[in-house]
């Protein structure tokens, strides 16, 4: 009866209250009004099916070569995007190259995001001597530019794909520390922290529970802006011939090997830096997208 007569003496007509949006439902909401971003993000997708699928779309061997129909030009029966130097099919290598490319230029961000984020976030809070060493430790590898430092631990470990992602984690461990470290120093300062250490709570469960959820987001927007640095400086190891050994099908190696092409078919040649174009735009724009979505200020 109390519920009914409470029900009776509340206003008619009102609206119900709407529930808040959640912040990752925000999120989403932002991105899917963004046409530029969903472009990126449809085309990044399409590539990555393909590269994923590749076995299975009924291309040609991308290792099969024929001297008969070597350098054949776009649009030839059977071959639409041309063949390469060796006679093997371009769009087969194209779509397969597309694994190696996109995996090592992802792959060492996904990990320096990981250890990048830890050392970071470890030196931010705890500070004093901890932070001293984690920092000055990473400004040494500032001293050199990412290229040369790329190019030379590459050189010093050697050709391969599992030499590349190691100096490329190596590359991109000290940006994302850096601003990791930043974040977490700002979130330490805030009164919620200094609330959560009054209550006896340990270093870990502070970490753990108020200061990760609150920096991950500029750290991984950070990260995002990385992976088309990271695929273009994979793309150039492979094509200085200290990345992906030959004949593997990846877009820098690619490249190198077509170089004696240029003048016969320059358009064939292109193809893959079309590529590596097209893929690195579409992560820039996207990385921006997420940074505007995820309301990240510099």
């Amino acid at each position: 009866m109390a519920q009914t007569d409470f029900a009776a003496d509340a206003p008619a007509g009102r609206a119900p209250v709407a529930k808040p949006q959640g912040y990752w439902a925000g999120v989403g909401a932002r991105l899917v009004r963004d046409p530029i971003t969903m472009l990126c993000a449809a085309v990044l997708l399409m590539l990555i099916l393909a590269a994923i699928f590749a076995p299975f779309l009924g291309l040609a061997d991308p290792y099969k070569g024929s001297m008969i129909a070597r350098l054949k030009p776009l649009g030839t029966e059977g071959h639409i995007l041309g063949t390469d130097e060796q006679g093997r099919d371009m769009l087969a290598r194209l779509v397969h190259g597309g694994r190696l490319t996109l995996f090592i230029g992802l792959m060492p961000v996904v990990l320096a995001f990981f250890i990048g984020s830890a050392l970071g976030i470890v030196a931010g809070y705890v500070g004093g001597l901890t932070n001293t060493i984690i920092m000055r430790t990473v400004d040494v590898f500032f001293a050199f530019p990412s290229v040369l430092l790329a190019i030379a631990i590459s050189g010093a470990l050697g050709a391969g794909i599992v030499n590349s992602l190691v100096s490329l984690t190596i590359v991109f461990i000290p940006p994302i520390t850096r601003v990791a470290e930043a974040v977490t120093s700002g979130v330490r300062a805030l009164d919620y922290i200094d609330a959560a250490r009054a209550t006896g709570a340990s270093a870990w469960t502070v970490i753990r529970v108020h200061v990760i959820g609150n920096v991950l987001s500029p750290i991984f927007v950070y990260a995002t802006s990385l992976t088309s640095v990271c695929m273009i400086l994979a793309a150039g190891l492979s094509f200085l011939g200290i990345g992906v050994r030959p004949p593997e099908p990846e877009w820098g190696l690619m490249l190198n090997t077509l170089r004696s092409a240029i003048y016969v078919d320059p358009w064939l040649s292109a193809l893959p830096g079309v590529m590596i174009f097209v893929t690195s735009l579409c992560l820039n724009l996207l990385s921006d997208g997420l940074r505007s979505a995820m309301n990240v200020r510099d």
